[in-house]
């Protein structure tokens, strides 16, 4: 068995496992002038794979970088030697925690043994750890079939679910952002909210040092936000990326009731007949 959060102890020992693949799911913002691959190239933790996370989009899709399709996600991952049986740790060295993207991508195509590493690659670099450079060296996998995505949705559920109310709404962004009192320079788009979300901005989840915060100091961020945990929860960002973490969250406190916005304020703010809320959480 493995946890959905594993620390970097745990994952300096089980490194040899031969049914364990570690995965470099790191991605970056334009704005931070950083290249995860020339970065995995130059050190990662020894024996573990570059998941190209930034390409995997289904590019046929209206949604802006929607979730790959079903078969896009398991050539990638084969192709990193993974197989239906392996167990998968995601990094990441990202200010927007993009393990977390990645853990859920597995995750709503059906896979169940996937964590992240508590920490990240900051974490293990601090601690000493071991570091390799170069290409990895992988074995590609039989390619293998997942099911379609499921807890996704899309504009018209978010939009007919602003006079159902029958999931709350939870956003990632900043609460600049968010209230509309900054201009939304990430995207290019202007700022605010989808009507009744909640705001929690998702780098009020962890602790200093990059590992996730105790799950009860979760359970009280998140419903100090407002969110009742006895309900659903759809939860939005800028793009989908941080998004993820609100889920990672709520999974780790036993929340499964949620799902992501596709696309989340990419989507909804770029189109003008979508309307749009300023000022403090709905």
């Amino acid at each position: 068995m493995m946890d959905s959060l594993v620390t970097t102890q745990w994952l300096a020992g089980e490194l040899d496992a031969p049914d364990l693949v570690v995965i470099d799911a790191s991605n970056h913002l334009p704005s931070a002038a950083r290249d995860a691959r020339a970065e995995f190239l130059a050190g990662h933790i020894p024996g573990s794979r570059f998941l190209d996370l930034a390409s995997l989009v289904d590019e046929t899709s209206p949604v802006p970088a929607a979730l790959p399709r079903p078969e896009q996600l398991a050539e990638r991952l084969a192709s990193l030697g993974v197989t239906p049986e392996s167990r998968i740790v995601f990094y990441d060295d990202s200010q927007v925690k993009t393990a977390a993207r990645a853990w859920f991508l597995c995750r709503a195509h059906g896979m169940k043994k996937v964590a992240v590493l508590d920490g990240g690659f900051g974490k293990w670099k601090a601690e000493g750890r071991a570091i390799e450079s170069g290409e990895a060296q992988a074995t590609a996998a039989p390619l293998f079939t997942l099911p379609g995505p499921e807890r996704i949705r899309f504009k018209a559920d978010m939009l007919a679910n602003i006079d159902s109310c029958s999931e709350q709404v939870f956003d990632a962004r900043d609460e600049g952002r968010f209230t509309g009192t900054v201009e939304d320079t990430v995207h290019n788009l202007p700022s605010g909210h989808i009507p009744g979300a909640k705001n929690l901005p998702f780098f009020n989840l962890f602790n200093p040092d990059g590992t996730y915060r105790h799950c009860d100091e979760l359970r009280a961020a998140i419903e100090s936000a407002g969110i009742d945990l006895d309900h659903p929860v759809v939860t939005t960002c800028g793009g989908g990326v941080t998004a993820c973490v609100l889920l990672f969250a709520l999974h780790l406190i036993g929340h499964e009731d949620c799902a992501l916005y596709d696309g989340s304020w990419s989507d909804w703010g770029s189109d003008p007949a979508m309307p749009k809320a300023t000022g403090a959480t709905g």
